[in-house]
């Protein structure tokens, strides 16, 4: 299925749901795929991408985005703690907050660097013990706990 193709399939689902047009947006999950892969999509003027390994982004991102203005790449895997700096440096969203111990290393970092990508909670909605995310009882602390540390 082509770009194109998909993008009209998500223009009909908002339309028909009632949504603004232009207000779903869609991430291409970029990892594990051929390089040319990425950049037929990147050429066909795509800009929003998912990455859920920090080293392969940092290995492949850069020098995209420099060729492919308008990029934004989101991290959508577990993020490590010792992974954190590089990743507020190279991507313009986190999806995995997924704990107090990496809320307050994102929040260090953003204060170092007076900046911080977007960041989104990750909930475990099942409270399934082998799942990552904060329980969903425990979801309005910890989102007052992140704003009081000023996170986005």
């Amino acid at each position: 299925m082509s770009l194109t193709d998909i993008n009209s399939r998500i223009a009909a689902a908002e339309k028909a749901a009632g949504r603004v047009a232009g207000s779903v947006r869609l991430i291409a999950v970029s990892k594990v795929q051929p390089a040319e892969r990425v950049e037929a999509v990147l050429a066909a003027g795509h800009r929003l991408f998912g990455e859920n390994y920090v080293q392969e982004a940092q290995g492949k991102w850069p020098d995209w985005r420099a060729r492919f203005p308008g990029v934004q790449v989101h991290m959508i895997g577990p993020l490590q703690a010792n992974k954190a700096k590089v990743a507020v440096e190279l991507f313009d969203a986190i999806h995995t907050v997924d704990r107090p111990s990496l809320a307050e290393k994102l929040a260090r970092l953003a204060e170092t660097r007076g900046t911080c990508p977007d960041l989104f909670i990750q909930v475990n909605t099942g409270a399934e013990p082998q799942k990552a995310g904060v329980l969903p009882e425990e979801t309005d602390a910890f989102v007052a706990s992140c704003r009081a540390m000023s996170l986005p």
